[in-house]
């Protein structure tokens, strides 16, 4: 890789912008990555409780083969009619697929669990959806942490939702020797504990009542049985987005290979209560051969970052206190 850095964004990726919409006073929000009108996409579902819209047509025997953009929403299932907010704001740039009777924009998305955090009757709705493309407008480097479908993210529940850490949505990007770009956006709500994957340690685990910081693996092989209500309560959504030429074959084949990066980060992963979906855009903005190998060791790679840098930039929400707030040590 010539170039990868966790503090660079998925707005680095040409034909890619993204933006929030964030309530902090509810604690919930939602991200939308526009990938302009000729991106081909493809997902990968891996996690037990999936909340997800529109993408059966991302399979590559569907007929449609162009996404125009990615919805990443907190609120549980409610916050999927976020999706109808960036279908108005493409289908006003007559950005979608077009018909005989207009263009109707392609719009994938996917849900995190967060209405125990904050209020559980406010979540993202089409005016959220729409508020968010407007701040994606501009390209601008996309804000890490507890903004977006990261503001009501939670991790480390394996000792209750009293024990748990802040969450956030991270991003990170890398730019291959021929030059493609691969970067990835990740809201990270996961059941599991947060590790660095580089040397091992623990980031973010289950805080115990002595202030100390646990591993929920450990937790899990000694038998003590985690609290049913937070193993149904999580995912982990995310987008890696390619400005190499795939196509729908090679996008779902990118998006299930990123599902390592989380699970090189998150342990466990993938759980029963982790709906964890990952999408894969590509712009084809670069004429370079494709190298699947390396965009998928590429998509990993920032996979990983991204899911560390959305733990280590969030800020405490709603009594559920973040990494850089606590002074802790590994029980």
């Amino acid at each position: 890789m010539r170039h990868s850095s966790p503090a660079g964004t998925i707005t680095a990726v040409p034909g890619i912008s993204a933006g929030h919409w964030t309530d902090t006073e509810s604690a919930t929000g939602c991200t939308v990555i526009l990938c302009g009108d000729s991106a081909v996409g493809g997902v990968a579902v891996r996690g037990g409780s999936p909340g997800t819209h529109e993408t059966d047509l991302l399979d590559p025997m569907r007929r449609v083969d162009r996404v125009h953009a990615i919805l990443l929403s907190g609120g549980s299932a409610f916050g999927l009619a976020a999706a109808a907010g960036v279908q108005r704001w493409l289908e006003e740039r007559g950005i979608g697929f077009e018909t005989p009777h207009g263009c109707v924009p392609i719009v994938p998305g996917a849900i995190l669990y967060d209405l125990g955090v904050g209020r559980a009757d406010v979540r993202p709705d089409a005016t959220a959806g729409y508020a968010a493309c407007v701040g994606a407008n501009d390209y601008s480097p996309l804000p890490s942490g507890s903004v977006g479908a990261g503001t009501g993210a939670t991790v480390a529940k394996a000792l209750g939702q009293a024990g748990a850490v802040k969450g956030g949505i991270g991003s990170s990007v890398c730019v291959l020797p021929n030059g493609v770009s691969v970067a990835a956006a990740i809201a990270v709500n996961a059941w599991g504990g947060i590790h660095d994957h580089r040397d091992g340690g623990l980031i973010a685990g289950p805080r115990r009542d002595d202030g100390t910081m646990a591993d929920p693996m450990e937790i899990i092989l000694s038998g003590e049985y985690p609290p049913r209500e937070t193993t149904m309560t999580n995912t982990t959504i995310g987008v890696v987005a390619t400005d190499a030429a795939l196509d729908k074959a090679q996008a779902n084949f990118v998006a299930s290979s990123a599902h390592d990066g989380l699970a090189l980060t998150i342990r466990p992963c993938h759980t029963m209560g982790d709906g964890d979906t990952l999408f894969c855009v590509a712009t084809g903005l670069n004429p370079a051969p494709v190298n699947m190998t390396a965009i998928v060791a590429a998509a990993t790679h920032v996979v990983a970052l991204a899911v560390i840098d959305a733990v280590r930039t969030a800020t405490g929400l709603a009594d559920v206190p973040a990494v850089k707030e606590l002074n802790h040590g590994i029980a």
